[in-house]
């Protein structure tokens, strides 16, 4: 399952409140909806895009906190609040067949199929929900893992972004996974450069943007 994702880490100006990296928590998920769609539009606020504002959570975010949630990690405010994260999976055929068994049925049973000649946003999210893609290239066995991140505007600087994936990453590598993957949409030149500072390579180009994979374990 590859999508655009988001990725910053510039150092804003002034004094930010303090934000840590944490382990998911089940409370979390309704906040972590509400990352994912405020930063759902190539890292921009999404919520006037959707009629139903929990459908980019649901195709993009919430299989991971039901299958994989010891992998999730949460910048948190002082306060407990989550203000972004990192979700991933240690393998994505794996996983993508879980979901197909355990997380879009349910799906399936509370929404319908959008009609043939719906091309809205939330019409484009249920064919993903009804018809899910699946993950089958050449380079999937060298980078069989892969991640989504998103942080709020309050979340981005300071290194941050750079902590949280890192934490993600350090998880997906103990699970002896050897290759971690990831897709950024191609209007996001920020999350790009984010990524190849970490050490993500380019490994495949899409009209949408690029999926970028690292090996694991981090060298």
């Amino acid at each position: 399952m590859i999508t655009p994702q988001t990725g910053h880490d510039v150092m804003p100006a002034g004094t930010r409140p303090a934000i840590t990296v944490d382990s998911y928590r089940p409370t979390d998920r309704a906040g972590l909806y509400d990352v994912c769609l405020r930063t759902g539009d190539s890292g921009e606020d999404a919520t006037g895009l959707y009629a139903d504002g929990d459908l980019l959570g649901h195709v993009y975010l919430g299989a991971y906190l039901e299958l994989e949630p010891e992998l999730a990690r949460v910048l948190r405010r002082e306060d407990g609040a989550a203000v972004g994260y990192c979700v991933a999976t240690a393998s994505t055929t794996d996983f993508e067949r879980r979901c197909e068994e355990r997380w879009w049925p349910a799906l399936r049973a509370r929404y319908d199929a959008p009609a043939e000649d719906d091309e809205s946003p939330d019409a484009r999210l249920l064919r993903t929900i009804h018809s899910p893609s699946r993950t089958d290239t050449p380079w999937l066995a060298e980078f069989p893992a892969h991640l989504h991140v998103d942080l709020l505007p309050e979340a981005q600087g300071g290194g941050r972004g750079r902590r949280v994936l890192e934490a993600t990453l350090d998880a997906v590598a103990a699970t002896g996974a050897p290759g971690i993957h990831l897709g950024v949409g191609g209007r996001n030149v920020r999350a790009i450069g984010f990524y190849e500072h970490l050490g993500f390579r380019t490994l495949e180009h899409h009209p949408w943007g690029l999926t970028m994979g690292m090996r694991l374990p981090r060298r």
